[in-house]
């Protein structure tokens, strides 16, 4: 009896031993849309933070990034991410109009005109654009300059005469973008993205508004070769995470991480300006003529789109973010 006695206590001992040692920590495994290739600045920058990711948390999260565009286009991967198939995706301006429409007001052409505009903005605005992502069902862990649209134009244009005389493309990823230039009065040809050079060859269309990367890579700008000195606005995009991912990190973590994507925000910040600024001395030893507005021709501009504001706010715009952006931008410009 003394025997069975010291087995069952032996037993006991053991059992409570065992439920006192901590919990082998489960790994949370994070996949990752981006349609950028791996071997571009923004692959390269996703890489890192996986890696950081995961030396931040002892492995305790694990980041699988796939890198061009291998899990569908951006209508896909947010059905993808909101079935939690993935956790995790890098979404351009066009995304984020998806997901949360209220951020292209950032983009309202000839408003914002800056960089340090911009800046002031998203350190300001920040938490209200988060709060709309958030409501949407994720998580933002970095933003990310896209880059700032310019017209690119046949024959020249400094003023917004000079660009309704001629054909625009547009895309139909940003309805609300055209909303504004056909409120204006453009003539609006919608194209397709990888049609845009066979378009300007054809004579369908004579002017697209792209980014200067965008038009050295599709090589727009070889027939389109006059490119206004005006910035019509930046474009935004976000590494965004689900809120069921977010929630299966440990809290002790997410600090960290949130940090590390602050760092993300800031390197692709600068790639993106480098880019740019590669693109545009690329193009210019190329042919491209830039077409210098003067203080005059860029009011024109500017009143041009205040015309129609009225009109656009709380229909294409957020009028409540519309009005804390020029807020921001009068404190910034004094």
């Amino acid at each position: 009896m003394k025997r069975i006695f010291s087995i069952t206590t032996a037993f006991c001992f053991l059992f409570a031993l065992i439920a006192a040692l901590p919990a082998q920590q489960k790994t949370v495994t994070i996949k990752l849309a981006s349609l950028a290739p791996e071997n571009t600045p923004w692959g390269a920058a996703l890489n890192k933070m996986a890696a950081d990711w995961s030396t931040a948390t002892n492995g305790a999260v694990r980041v699988i990034v796939y890198h061009n565009g291998v899990a569908g286009n951006e209508a896909d991967v947010l059905r993808k991410l909101r079935l939690n198939q993935i956790q995790a995706a890098v979404f351009t301006s066009a995304g984020m109009n998806l997901i949360s429409p209220d951020v292209v007001t950032l983009s309202c052409p000839f408003f914002i005109q800056t960089d340090d505009e911009l800046d002031a903005v998203l350190d300001k605005l920040r938490p209200q654009l988060e709060a709309g992502v958030n409501k949407a069902g994720f998580v933002t862990v970095a933003w990310s300059k896209v880059g700032w649209v310019r017209f690119f134009s046949r024959r020249p244009v400094f003023v917004p005469s000079d660009m309704k005389k001629q054909k625009l493309a547009v895309g139909n990823d940003m309805p609300s973008f055209n909303d504004a230039f056909r409120t204006m009065g453009y003539q609006l040809v919608e194209t397709n993205l990888n049609d845009v050079l066979v378009a300007l060859n054809s004579g369908s269309i004579d002017a697209v508004y792209q980014s200067p990367i965008n038009a050295a890579v599709s090589q727009a700008f070889g027939i389109a070769k006059n490119m206004s000195s005006l910035r019509i606005a930046p474009f935004l995009g976000a590494i965004l995470l689900n809120q069921a991912a977010w929630r299966s990190i440990p809290d002790q973590y997410k600090d960290a991480l949130m940090k590390i994507g602050r760092e993300v925000e800031s390197r692709n910040n600068q790639n993106v300006k480098k880019m740019e600024d590669d693109a545009l001395a690329a193009m210019l030893k190329n042919g491209l003529v830039i077409n210098e507005c003067s203080p005059a021709q860029e009011r024109e501009w500017i009143d041009d789109i205040n015309k129609v504001m009225p009109q656009l706010l709380d229909k294409t715009f957020n009028k409540t973010l519309y009005n804390n952006i020029q807020d921001v931008l009068e404190q910034t410009r004094k």
